[in-house]
């Protein structure tokens, strides 16, 4: 199966799962998902006290329906699961109109919209439909009945998937899984998760050690961070969350991390400010968006100050730059699966260039070594052949004099960006240089630096 059928297969599966913050939409969804990647999943109590907040009561929501006064049905979790105000609490109940109102969500600049609306931390409950329909409501008695109700016995899951590398630095990718029937978002960044860990497992050599994550925004972020912010500080040199991949977007546009020092941060700057924006390189331009605690995802978790991670977002639609967002125009044609797929395949080119980004050790760095007998350097020297790189490679010296930068500054201390720079090379071009010299033993793969203890 190609990856647009297997993509698309895996979004019509998922796609009229209720998903929330917690309950049997996310358990389901993770299960559809860990068919196709080996997810070892953990879950958090509810009621535990993470940092500042408290995992909440898993919501399980049966049925829930909003019928007129001539019982016409207006809302209906079976026909959308934006029907309905996640984790609405239970009611079965006749209102007036005017008592009613209170209790419907409509957007009168998206008249023909159900928008998404949610109520994690307070309870509540509500309907969602057209601006159209609940204009046109009449005088009356309408029923509301959620049959819902919240439970103890779980909590949110947490689901991870780990490919190996040579290395144990770690570049962590995540999405996440609790919004309901909206394609772009959040489907498009759980089906460019999968996408990736298939195609880096598929890698005959990995580099860097890949960590794949996948839980409900913000407190599913928070959960992972409690339990798991000891090993980030320790391994993970960079990360990002993948939202809203697919949509109208014609780049790869990236969030900094509020450091904006990691590796992908600095990679993905050093891609936008090349006079194609990485399109070469990559397969689309790259476009950089300042941090901002104010809007995004769960970057802003891994951001707060008393982790500062490198931790940046990926989008290609970003959340809140389209129409469709948080809605039922949110679908499967506006997110497209040949976007989603694009974003993939070109993410997983950025990653191949993070490999080469990284730190490198000279293995032979006391003077230069004998590059000639590599064929790395000209046997016979004349003012005839100055611009040879090897006996038979003219080429202005141009990878010549790139071998002789990387030998020079692979220290430990400079990484593959700075080495590029130093050349005034693209980073891409640096990829024969870095292989041919671990090829022949000059050159030692080593990483890079951890995340640390940073704290403001």
């Amino acid at each position: 199966m190609s990856d647009a059928s297997l993509l698309s297969e895996l979004y019509d599966a998922l796609f009229p799962i209720l998903r929330s913050l917690t309950g049997p939409g996310v358990t389901e969804s993770l299960a559809i998902l860990g068919r196709h990647m080996p997810l070892e999943i953990e879950t958090i109590a509810s009621g535990t006290k993470v940092f500042d907040w408290t995992v909440p009561p898993s919501w399980h929501c049966r049925s829930a329906v909003l019928t007129g006064p001539d019982g016409a049905v207006l809302a209906d979790l079976a026909a959308s699961t934006l029907a309905v105000v996640n984790y609405s609490e239970p009611v079965d109940a006749t209102f007036d109109l005017a008592d009613l109102q209170p209790h419907l969500h409509s957007l009168p600049q998206l008249p023909e919209a159900v928008p998404y609306v949610t109520s994690y931390y307070k309870r509540a409950w509500g309907f969602c439909l057209p601006h159209t329909v609940r204009t046109a409501l009449p005088p009356g008695r309408y029923h509301a009945r959620i049959d819902s109700e919240f439970r103890t016995d779980s909590g949110v899951q947490i689901a991870q998937a780990v490919l190996p590398g040579e290395s144990e630095a770690e570049i962590l990718l995540s999405s996440y899984v609790c919004h309901p029937s909206m394609a772009n978002n959040e489907l498009s960044g759980p089906l460019t998760l999968l996408g990736l860990y298939r195609r880096l497992a598929a890698w005959p050599r990995r580099r860097f050690t890949y960590r794949f994550v996948l839980h409900p925004e913000t407190i599913g972020s928070l959960c992972f961070l409690a339990n798991h912010g000891a090993h980030v500080r320790a391994h993970m040199t960079a990360g990002m969350v993948l939202n809203c991949t697919g949509g109208t977007g014609e780049s790869l546009s990236y969030k900094l991390s509020r450091r904006g020092d990691g590796l992908l941060d600095r990679l993905m700057g050093h891609l936008a400010a090349l006079p194609d924006q990485g399109h070469a390189d990559v397969g689309l331009p790259v476009t950089l968006r300042p941090f901002d605690p104010t809007g995004g995802s769960d970057e802003r978790q891994y951001n707060a100050p008393g982790f500062n991670f490198p931790f940046g977002q990926l989008a290609r639609t970003p959340p809140g730059a389209y129409a469709a967002y948080h809605t039922s125009l949110d679908t499967k044609d506006y997110m497209g699966i040949d976007t989603v797929l694009g974003t993939t395949l070109a993410l997983e080119r950025v990653l191949s260039l993070a490999e080469i980004s990284a730190h490198y050790v000279n293995l032979a760095p006391y003077g230069e070594p004998q590059l000639g007998s590599r064929d790395l350097y000209p046997n016979t020297n004349s003012r005839a052949n100055e611009g040879a790189s090897a006996d038979n490679v003219t080429d202005g010296r141009t990878f010549l004099n790139r071998v002789l930068y990387a030998l020079n500054y692979a220290d430990g201390r400079h990484d593959g960006l700075e080495i590029a720079a130093k050349c005034g090379a693209p980073i891409g071009e640096m990829r024969a240089v870095v292989e041919t010299l671990e090829r022949n033993g000059l050159l030692r793969f080593l990483g890079a630096a951890p995340c640390g203890n940073r704290s403001t």
